[in-house]
């Protein structure tokens, strides 16, 4: 259980790092793609609880999506072309907010026991935490990169951790 609690505040610092790297943009930074072929950072956000949820839901428990509408356009199966206009700055952080929620939620049940095949599901809770936080940093490195490099912002200091370091200029949690 104290290894799910730790993998959880990992997840906290690597979405405030994400929240460090966007919430000061304004929303045309947000939205705005440096080529056609690019996601924009807003995407990003979108896409990193996207995976998240699906992560959770697909392994874990069985739970309809908090914004289904978004689904299909932060899935990075779809081409970039096909994937529609990005909502609103609120709906956005509203959907990480809630993602984020439901990890936690679905996290503790199985640190508590409450989960069927509890013993297994804390083994297959911390290496879905684990790829969630490495999975929040790897989209972190290119918000950084069009931040810095496109739209001139300097970057927040990388945040650090225990097991936390940078593997092919990634931050990533090498437990």
């Amino acid at each position: 259980m104290h290894e799910l609690s730790a993998l959880l505040r990992e997840y906290d610092r690597a979405r405030a790092y994400t929240d460090d790297l966007w919430r000061d943009l304004t929303p045309d930074e947000v939205t705005w793609r440096p080529h056609e072929d690019s996601s924009a950072i807003g995407w990003h956000l979108g896409h990193q609880a996207h995976v998240a949820h699906f992560m959770i839901r697909n392994l874990t428990a069985a739970e309809p999506s908090p914004d289904p509408e978004l689904d299909g356009l932060m899935d990075s199966a779809n081409p970039e072309k096909f994937r529609g206009a990005l909502p609103t700055i609120e709906r956005l952080s509203t959907f990480r907010t809630t993602v984020a929620e439901r990890v936690h939620t679905r996290i503790a049940d199985i640190a508590g026991g409450t989960v069927n095949s509890p013993g297994q599901m804390t083994i297959v809770a911390g290496h879905l935490l684990t790829a969630l936080i490495n999975h929040e940093y790897q989209h972190d490195q290119w918000i950084s990169e069009v931040r810095a490099d496109n739209l001139g912002h300097a970057l927040p200091p990388d945040p650090v951790a225990d097991g936390l370091g940078r593997v092919d200029g990634y931050l990533v949690l090498d437990l």
